[in-house]
C-alpha cells in the first residue's frame, strides 16, 4: 500500500530546511530508522554530498539518519533495501534525466508502489504525478521521457502562485501555463501551495496543511480545495 507525502516545497519563508514538516514527518516515518536520500536534483552550486548533509540535518532533528543514493555503487539495488525514501527539490529536467540514465525509475515506482515510505519536496514531488511537463524549472537537460512515477493520476505544480493583485508583469501566470498544458493534455493539475502537502496512505489522497489548493482540469474552471479534503 502507498504511503507518500507530496509537499510544494522544503522550506517555507522564516523556517529551517524540513522545519514546518518535521512533526508530521516523526509519524509518519515512524520507526525509521534511516532514510535513502535522492539528490539528484541539487541545486546549483552544490554537490551531492552537501545536499545530503543538509537533509542529514534536518532530519538529525527526529532522530533519523540519512544516506545519500549516490554513496551506493548499485542504486537500484539502494532503493529495493531502504527503509524509507526522500527525494528532494532542485531541477525536475536533471532528477528524471538521472533517474532514467541510472535506471531505477521504474524500481522506485515499484517499491512505492508495495508501501516504501517516500518524502517528495517540489522536484521530488513532481515526479510523483503522471509526468513531470507541469514543473517550473527550465530544461537545462533533456531526459529520455517526461514520463514520471505516476503514483497519483494526477500531475503536480509545485510552488504554486496566484497572480499579483495591481501587479504590471504582462507575462503568462502559472494559471495559464496550466491551461496552455490543457490544450493538448487531458491530464488534471494540482497546483499546490507553499506549506501544503499531499499525504497518500493506499489510493486515498488528502490535502494537509494551512492552505487551499488549485485543482486545474480540462475544459473546466479551476477548483479551490480546502485543507483536510481527499483530491
Amino acid at each position: 500500500m502507498k504511503k507518500l507525502l507530496v509537499a510544494s516545497t522544503s522550506t517555507i519563508y522564516g523556517s529551517g530546511y524540513l522545519e514546518y514538516l518535521l512533526p508530521t514527518l516523526k509519524s509518519f516515518f515512524v520507526d525509521v530508522k534511516t532514510i535513502l536520500f535522492i539528490p539528484y536534483a541539487r541545486p546549483s552550486g552544490i554537490s551531492y554530498d552537501e545536499y545530503t548533509k543538509i537533509a542529514k540535518n534536518a532530519f538529525s532533528n527526529i532522530n533519523i539518519d540519512v544516506v545519500g543514493i549516490h554513496q551506493f555503487e548499485n542504486p537500484k539495488e539502494a532503493i529495493l533495501k531502504a527503509e524509507a525514501i526522500f527525494t528532494g527539490g532542485g531541477n525536475t529536467f536533471e532528477l528524471v534525466n538521472q533517474l532514467y540514465k541510472k535506471h531505477i525509475l521504474s524500481t522506485l515506482k515499484k517499491v512505492l508502489e508495495n508501501g516504501t515510505p517516500y518524502l517528495g519536496t517540489s522536484a521530488g514531488s513532481n515526479i510523483c504525478g503522471v509526468n513531470m511537463m507541469n514543473t517550473n524549472d527550465m530544461p537545462i537537460v533533456y531526459p529520455p521521457s517526461f514520463t514520471t512515477l505516476g503514483c497519483i493520476p494526477f500531475n503536480i505544480n509545485a510552488h504554486y502562485l496566484d497572480p499579483i493583485v495591481g501587479s504590471t508583469h504582462k507575462g503568462e501566470t502559472r494559471e495559464t501555463r496550466i491551461k496552455e498544458f490543457h490544450v493538448f493534455n487531458g491530464i488534471d493539475v494540482l497546483g499546490l501551495r507553499e506549506g501544503s502537502w499531499l499525504e497518500v496512505i493506499g489510493d486515498e489522497i488528502i490535502l494537509k496543511g494551512d492552505l487551499t489548493a488549485r485543482l486545474f482540469q480540462q475544459n473546466k474552471k479551476p477548483i479551490e480545495l480546502e485543507s483536510g479534503v481527499k483530491v
